[in-house]
């Protein structure tokens, strides 16, 4: 039995499927302790967008920590913060046309969830909030409320309450337009449902299986959220960052919502950091109102405003749009060599299989792990083997992260059929 093993808490979770003791980490490798290397197609559940100690992140956290740069200030003023805002300002906001006040929640994604939630709230005076279905907003109570996965929600040992769960985009067929059940539960008196403080989304539900909203079907319920007066929150925390090619998800749709929540490679360099996005006049906190003891991790600041340095022009995104193209071209390819039913969706550099067979992700997964490959699963059933690869890989590694997709794929087949004999 290893210290681990030992010592830590039953709730571990991906180091059973990933059962090394990792060492060191550069772009788009991790090595262990042995000295064995593998890709990286997780990133940190995306929290690794630039890869693994990016030169340019690391000379600046080092250049700040060697000259004694503050490194907690709560919601004092600093140096550090006031670079990231103007930078933040100049290099993705304005040139978005996009105005919102900036609030640091505590350093994670369900923190900045949480503020969301709570700030709809207070300035609509209204409790109910929509989610979606399969949706994933984080681990505490009022995240939790609005996630779909019912295990997960079962962890929270308590009702979860204020919220109810709206068909996400094609979660009743392609046929459906699911916009259409919500608005007449918004317009019907007898439907039960109460005229939500807020509507909160993920473009791309990347926990849920990688499902992806269409731009008409977004642009629709930012309307209706417009017409009727609820706070549309967009969720990135995740699939922003330039995940999906854009630096914010919901760009390519064309809609701006009136509360973004960022988190996971905002600092990009793994420092804990959250941001929420809010329209200036829905900024209605008081002092003091909504806190957290690390809101003011200055390190965080300064990798995330080097990180930007990755959005001054376009080369990234065009990068991200290229390889998304070559990983679905390959995918689609090998499902159809080696004859399994499946779906294959995704957007930039997020992408999954769905397999008929729910069981297929989770051996692949441990068949790519075996042959060098780190790549997770997500779903409900975790039926969809899941693609993060960080957004900088070389097109060289990423098309051997694919060939040994395909490799592990075609060997769990050819068990599959041997079992079944």
């Amino acid at each position: 039995m290893n210290i681990f093993e030992q010592h830590e808490s039953e709730v571990r979770g991906y180091c059973r499927s990933f059962p090394a003791v990792f060492s060191t980490a550069k772009g788009a490798w991790m090595t262990d302790t042995t000295g064995r290397r593998y890709l990286d197609f997780f990133s940190g559940a995306g929290v690794l967008n630039y890869g693994h100690n990016p030169d340019r992140l690391k000379q600046a956290l080092l250049g700040y920590l060697m000259r004694d740069g503050i490194t907690h200030t709560l919601d004092m003023y600093s140096e550090a913060k006031a670079t990231f805002i103007e930078q933040f300002q100049q290099v993705i906001l304005e040139p978005r046309g996009l105005e919102y006040k900036l609030q640091f929640p505590g350093p994670t994604g369900t923190n900045a969830v949480e503020a969301a939630l709570k700030l709809a709230r207070k300035v609509t005076g209204r409790e109910q909030v929509v989610g979606f279905t399969n949706a994933f907003h984080g681990m505490t109570l009022g995240s939790l409320s609005v996630t779909g996965n019912g295990f997960k929600r079962a962890g929270a040992g308590v009702p979860l309450t204020n919220a109810a769960s709206m068909p996400f985009d094609g979660y009743l067929g392609a046929d459906t337009d699911t916009l259409d059940y919500f608005e007449a539960m918004l317009l019907d008196n007898g439907s039960g449902m109460e005229l939500p403080a807020a509507v909160i989304i993920e473009t791309v539900q990347a926990e849920g299986g990688v499902n992806v909203a269409s731009h008409t079907w977004l642009q629709r319920l930012r309307e209706m959220t417009q017409r009727h007066g609820i706070v549309l929150i967009v969720d990135d925390i995740q699939v922003g960052c330039g995940r999906t090619g854009h630096f914010f998800s919901f760009e390519e749709a064309g809609i701006a919502p009136d509360i973004v929540t960022l988190s996971k490679s905002l600092s990009g360099y793994g420092l804990p950091m959250a941001l929420v996005l809010i329209k200036p006049e829905l900024d209605q906190w008081a002092p003091g109102e909504h806190n957290g003891t690390f809101r003011g991790h200055c390190p965080a600041f300064v990798t995330a405003t080097a990180a930007l340095s990755f959005w001054r022009d376009d080369r990234l995104q065009q990068s991200v749009k290229r390889k998304g193209e070559q990983v679905q071209e390959k995918l689609e390819r090998m499902l159809r060599k080696h004859e399994v039913k499946g779906n294959v969706r995704g957007l930039g550099l997020i992408y999954g299989v769905e397999f008929a067979d729910t069981e297929l992700a989770g051996r692949v997964s441990q068949a790519c792990f075996e042959r060098g490959l780190i790549v997770e699963t997500a779903g409900i059933d975790d039926q969809v083997l899941k693609l993060l690869p960080s957004l900088t890989i070389k097109e060289d590694e990423l098309a051997h992260g694919l060939d040994i997709i395909d490799q592990s794929l075609q060997a769990c087949v050819k068990q599959c059929v041997l079992e079944a004999a």
